[in-house]
């Protein structure tokens, strides 16, 4: 059985096309996740709204928490880390990672800024070990078969040309820290000219709906011939 983690991380309720003001990524998500379930009825989907209820960022009690081997942990460090743990443990369950990602002043927003710090865990999805000859750091989500979708949003036009791209510092910024814990398979596809309101703006939201779609019919497609199960 296939497992979805949904994640929207816009500060935006709703969706565009259906309520004033509605978010352009809330609205990729829930199309792909729907047409997912269209194709594979059977998967399990674990929705997280990032904007509505945002991770807690990282303390300095985090810090010393989460870098305190398990067993010398105390009480109140486990109570620190408990969301980050539960976070974390949605990511390892999850086949397919989906998450609308909106462009906020050139990067991702704060919320999902502070989903990535409590997720990316030494000892729960990277490695490290001073001893370790060559490269002290490694992946403990790779070889999983975790595909990442990234459903974002922008304002301008061109982020992905040489117009703007000097400027995108969404989906490269996440794909690193995917890619960190071993999440290396990634997709992505976004709705532009957001402020223009224009035509294009309508033109842009029907090809990136014709990309989800198509991009659905293959993943699933892939997922139906060869399940992957962590």
């Amino acid at each position: 059985m296939t497992r979805i983690l949904h994640l929207d991380s816009s500060a935006r309720i709703g969706t565009s096309g259906t309520q004033p003001h509605g978010s352009h990524t809330r609205r990729l998500s829930a199309r792909f996740v729907q047409r997912w379930l269209e194709h594979t009825p059977d998967t399990t989907v674990v929705y997280r709204d990032l904007g509505a209820e945002p991770p807690k960022p990282v303390s300095a009690e985090w810090i010393h928490a989460a870098f305190t081997p398990p067993a010398r942990r105390e009480s109140w460090m486990r109570d620190v880390l408990a969301e980050s743990d539960a976070l974390v443990d949605e990511l390892v369950a999850a086949d397919v990672i989906v998450a609308g990602v909106p462009m906020y002043n050139f990067g991702v927003p704060a919320q999902f800024k502070a989903y990535i710090d409590n997720v990316v865990r030494v000892g729960r999805t990277f490695g490290f070990d001073r001893a370790r000859e060559g490269e002290p750091y490694w992946p403990m989500l790779a070889d999983c078969g975790k595909q990442l979708v990234l459903l974002g949003s922008r304002g301008d036009y061109g982020y992905d040309s040489e117009r703007l791209s000097h400027r995108n510092h969404v989906e490269a910024s996440v794909a690193t820290a995917f890619g960190y814990m071993g999440i290396d398979d990634v997709h992505s596809v976004a709705i532009e000219y957001d402020e223009f309101a224009d035509a294009r703006l309508q033109a842009s939201i029907v090809a990136a709906e014709a990309a989800v779609d198509a991009l659905v019919d293959r993943l699933a497609f892939d997922y139906r011939r060869s399940p992957v199960s962590v």
